[in-house]
């Protein structure tokens, strides 16, 4: 039975889906293992860009696996960054559910996924569901629902979003003024 260590946001299940999907039907053996592996905190993640990159170590051995996620869809961005106000919204289960409910579901995509085993263990570095590539997405999802931005942030929407001339209608640009230019005796007038 899957423990709440990962993907306990609904952020961070989205990456736990990925190495539990709801279509397997059998257990999957290695699926505590990587859990473990993660859980010890034996995968270091570095994101560049769309790339996953995870080192794994396991036991005297050390594995690459590499996860390209899909950039995030056009209509997604414009869709989402309706649902975002302010300049670094607070992103929530609730959020979550509103973006899924209007039809923007932020979940990745995945383009790829390489993994070069330097070891002599049972991974077939062929498939995308090697031990190293699942202790990847856990990993994944622990940072994920650390810090939820890095869900859509490996999906380029940041970057998609502030390269776009559009301005979503939610969000309404700020105008800030330095407290020590401020006449106190204008601030109480015009509060009034």
């Amino acid at each position: 039975m899957p423990d709440n260590d990962f993907g306990y946001t609904m952020w961070g299940k989205d990456w736990v889906r990925l190495a539990e999907p709801l279509r397997q039907t059998r257990p999957d053996p290695q699926l505590p293992r990587a859990r473990r592996i993660a859980r010890d905190g034996r995968v270091q993640v570095t994101i560049d860009g769309r790339i996953v990159r995870a080192v794994v170590h396991r036991g005297r051995h050390t594995s690459v696996a590499n996860i390209e996620v899909a950039p995030m869809s056009r209509e997604a961005i414009v869709g989402i960054s309706r649902q975002l106000c302010g300049v670094r919204p607070v992103l929530t289960d609730e959020l979550y559910r509103a973006l899924t409910d209007a039809g923007h579901r932020p979940a990745p995509t995945l383009v790829g996924v390489d993994c070069s085993c330097s070891c002599s263990c049972s991974c077939s570095a062929d498939t995308p569901r090697c031990i190293h590539v699942l202790a990847a997405y856990y990993e994944m999802a622990r940072r994920v629902d650390d810090d939820p931005r890095i869900a859509l942030d490996v999906q380029e929407f940041f970057r998609a979003s502030s390269d776009s001339t559009e301005v979503p209608t939610a969000v309404t640009p700020q105008r800030w003024i330095a407290l020590n230019a401020l006449n106190p005796a204008d601030y109480f007038m015009a509060s009034k």
